[in-house]
């Protein structure tokens, strides 16, 4: 490789590097900076020119051989992974990052080290002011009534009761009466659904119907966090326990005596989710960097939105996790599994939006209850709640029509389909052949052209619906 090529090569670099979300900092075997992107100098307050060319202690003046990341590495070889730090920049600004540092190898020879952090300072004040409201909700002794069910609400979270979970159809009373049998224990509960089943509505029922119910009820969505701050939002720390730190509870004494949902648990990250074990064990943790070993009464229940047996084959959620968490487990089923109750709920909505919008709307035509029967209701419980305030919000006389209705809900229905009108001019066998095209095309439409989701959906092997396919003359890239 001559000079011009390496040349372009590390001017490609330089761009990536510098148009990257995260602050790149490398050094090189002596530890002076060589790389200092943009990233790095707004967050730390300094211009790339105060640091390039300089030895790392000169820049830093406070770090020492044995505290900063970067000379630590270059000196085990070994990478520092996922670490925390709060720290004041340059212009006196206090800035909460997450970092990992990486040892750089060259033939086998250890040439430098790079560190790449993320600027999560806004999360942190976030996720505190949210931690400090609900700690202040908690202290709150007063309990309101629930006027329309006569009984308690908890303040803290759980507005849902067994009698907010509707529906006639076989799944759905099974469930709630296998949910009201396991509310009466303390043993921890998974729960697994598709988005919009409406899991949540379901463990605030069992928290209300269960021993812990006076207690408080706290979710945390598992999702978009970073593993280091997820690990403070749930434990607490101590001062001191790192750069920054200060004394603060977590979620595990503010749920002390009720109940805490771990929403989304197949996306906590897995180093996490190996520290919920001891507690799910003997309910004892630590805050970070404490010593003290503090016991909690809290009852545990994890919500996942995809088969947990598949999160753990993918490695989203550890084997001995899922055993722990799976003492008793309940499977919400999707709307299109409970036809019969389409109606119900949806009237259900119609009469609350009545009750919130000052309307009088009846119900909905029969040509708009053949559409909801034939939709797939992909978003499940929640899109037809959505779908029916949509329509509240047009409907102008006591019945909503399909010119009400949401654009994409209409447009995944097959007109040919909908009044069940199939055209024998070509005989039997060629109307067959049509409406099973228009069956596949509107499957496929519906889940938005993924091929699999399609054949599980018709209860078809892959194969043999990519048979159909190309047979039937269906383009994927046309839907």
């Amino acid at each position: 490789m001559d000079l011009e090529e390496i040349a372009r090569e590390n001017a490609i670099l330089k761009t990536v590097l510098n148009h990257t979300d995260e602050a790149v900092h490398i050094i090189d075997c002596d530890g002076i900076t060589r790389f200092y992107n943009k990233v790095a100098s707004e967050m730390e307050g300094m211009d790339p020119e105060e640091v390039l060319g300089r030895h790392i202690l000169e820049v830093y003046p406070s770090l020492t051989l044995e505290t900063s990341s970067l000379l630590k590495v270059l000196q085990t070889g070994k990478p520092v992974l996922n670490q925390q730090q709060t720290l004041i920049n340059r212009k006196g600004r206090a800035v909460t990052m997450t970092y990992s540092t990486y040892p750089i190898f060259y033939r086998g020879q250890i040439v430098g080290a790079c560190d790449i952090s993320r600027d999560i300072t806004r999360i942190k004040e976030l996720s505190e002011r949210l931690l400090d409201l609900q700690a202040s909700l908690l202290g709150r002794k007063t309990v309101e009534v629930k006027k329309e069910a006569g009984v308690p609400a908890n303040p803290y979270g759980a507005r849902y009761t067994f009698n907010d979970l509707l529906g006639q159809d076989p799944r759905i009373i099974k469930l709630k009466v296998a949910a009201q049998r396991v509310a009466a224990s303390r043993s921890p509960i998974l729960v697994y659904g598709e988005t919009g089943t409406g899991k949540e509505l379901l463990i605030q029922a069992i928290h209300n119907a269960g021993p812990n119910h006076s207690g408080p009820f706290i979710a945390q969505n598992c999702a978009a966090l970073p593993a280091t701050l997820l690990e403070s939002i749930f434990f607490g720390t101590v001062k001191g326990s790192f750069t920054g730190a200060e004394d603060r509870q977590g979620l595990f004494e503010m749920a002390d005596g009720g109940t805490l949902l771990f929403d989304e648990i197949n996306s906590m990250p897995v180093e996490l989710q190996g520290k919920l074990l001891r507690v799910l064990q003997d309910g004892t943790f630590r805050r970070i960097g404490d010593t003290r070993l503090r016991k909690v009464n809290v009852r545990i229940v994890a919500s996942t939105n995809m088969d947990p047996l598949e999160a753990v084959r993918k490695r989203h959620l550890r084997l001995d996790l899922y055993y722990r968490l799976n003492v008793v487990s309940l499977r919400m089923p999707p709307l299109r599994e409970r036809p019969g109750d389409i109606m119900l709920l949806a009237g259900a909505f119609i009469e609350e939006f009545n009750k919130m919008f000052g309307l009088q709307v009846k119900g909905v035509t029969r040509e708009v209850e053949d559409i909801f029967m034939q939709y797939s209701w992909p978003g499940n419980v929640r899109e037809l709640r959505h779908c029916i305030e949509h329509a509240m919000n047009m409907v102008e006389g006591p019945l909503i029509e399909k010119r009400h209705l949401p654009y994409q809900i209409c447009r995944m229905i097959q007109p040919g389909l909908l009044h069940g009108k199939v055209d024998l001019r070509g005989g039997l066998q060629e109307a067959v052949r049509s409406l099973e095209k228009e069956l596949i095309v509107s499957t496929l439409r519906q889940c938005a052209g993924n091929v699999s989701r399609a054949a599980r959906r018709l209860r078809l092997p892959r194969q043999t619906l990519q048979y159909k396919l190309k047979n039937l003359g269906i383009k994927q890239e046309r839907l």
